[in-house]
């Protein structure tokens, strides 16, 4: 009878063991706009960075996974509220290139770039403009791959993070705080910087770069795509953020290309998502937006696929160069999932080994 009582009680404990266990197991997953997943969860044995859920809210970030990188965090509104609501700030006035402001801008994204593991490219983060009268720097940082072979072909990953400084008054604001143009472009890079510096699972050496003086005729990218192209760098692709703060309406895609039809890039992109990821947008090809941002430098320097990717479709936001355009108009949430989404798309196009985006 003694024996029979011990054999319950050890009964009891393995039972109350695993209902303990099932109800810790994660249940904060959130819907987010068009279905999108708000939190994370991954299965125990899963590995995280080949089959990534996409988290999208304010709560969500850590992948659990036992083959994650310690500290290997998704992107959240949090995190990139944190970004924009610093970088179009009126502390940095508009970030005008070549003002105090803009160089407000410059040591906090140094920072970030630092804090994440990201090496600077050239013997410091800051590659001075030799095309413009006031001194002016792209930020640049590199991740250097991790296959022996691939790590010397790269793939670039830029935005701009300047914008046009101060405007004739409008209600007594004059900061032209560029919330859309472009401080959700490098926020998206910096989002981007911050997951491959933790999570390393780049086999291609990525360049992280943002741009100075576009506002004035995109001389920061014409300047680097001359100086990176004089080194013979073996540059792969180009990722340009330009005006993501705001999601499309009415489109089943969440971003359009730049250039669309004149590269296979929508297509690799959509097929590492598993979904219609990328768009095309025929207001981008009746303003040849391909040459109006800064894609396009690197088009004409490497002849390689450049393309620009956003969500501004001239009808969804009305505040271009305007001193409305600010902080509190953009969607973090949407940008948390632009970031989110991209992460398996660079992660795949980073690890093939083949070239396998390719102008028509």
């Amino acid at each position: 009878m003694k024996k029979v009582f011990q054999l319950i009680i050890v009964l009891l404990v393995f039972s109350c063991g695993s209902t303990q266990l099932q109800q810790t197991k994660p249940e904060n997953i959130v819907k987010g706009p068009d279905g999108v997943k708000g939190g994370v969860e991954v299965e125990e044995e899963a590995p995280a960075i080949k089959d990534p859920q996409i988290p999208g809210d304010s709560q969500a970030g850590t992948v659990s996974s036992k083959t994650e990188t310690p500290n290997m965090t998704y992107s959240s509104s949090l995190m990139v509220g944190e970004l924009m609501n610093y970088l179009a700030s009126d502390e940095l006035q508009g970030r005008d290139s070549g003002s105090p402001g803009i160089e407000k801008a410059a040591v906090y994204i140094e920072k970030i770039f630092k804090e994440n593991k990201i090496d600077p490219y050239f013997t410091s983060y800051r590659d001075t403009l030799s095309n413009f009268q006031k001194t002016a720097y792209n930020i640049v940082g590199v991740l250097e791959g991790t296959d022996a072979q691939l790590k010397n072909e790269f793939i670039l990953i830029g935005a701009h993070y300047d914008h046009i400084g101060t405007k004739q008054p409008i209600e007594g604001d004059t900061i032209a705080n560029g919330a859309n143009d472009n401080a959700a472009g490098t926020t998206t890079v910096l989002e981007l910087a911050r997951y491959f510096g933790n999570s390393k699972t780049n086999k291609r050496s990525l360049v992280f770069a943002l741009f100075s003086a576009e506002e004035k005729g995109l001389l920061g990218s014409k300047h680097l795509a001359k100086k990176l192209k004089e080194q013979e760098l073996d540059l792969y692709a180009m990722f340009n953020f330009e005006m993501v703060g705001v999601p499309l309406v009415g489109k089943d895609y969440l971003v359009y290309a730049s250039g669309y039809e004149r590269s296979n890039m929508a297509d690799i992109c959509n097929g590492y998502a598993g979904e219609n990821l990328v768009g095309f947008l025929p207001t981008a090809k009746e303003f040849n937006l391909f040459m109006r941002s800064d894609n396009y430098p690197f088009h004409n320097e490497f002849a390689i696929p450049s393309q620009t990717f956003s969500t501004f479709d001239f009808t969804n936001f009305d505040h271009y160069h305007k001193v409305g355009d600010e902080a509190s108009l953009m969607d973090f949430e949407h940008m948390a999932i632009v970031v989110n989404k991209f992460i398996p798309v660079l992660e795949g196009i980073a690890n093939n080994p083949q070239k396998e985006i390719k102008y028509n």
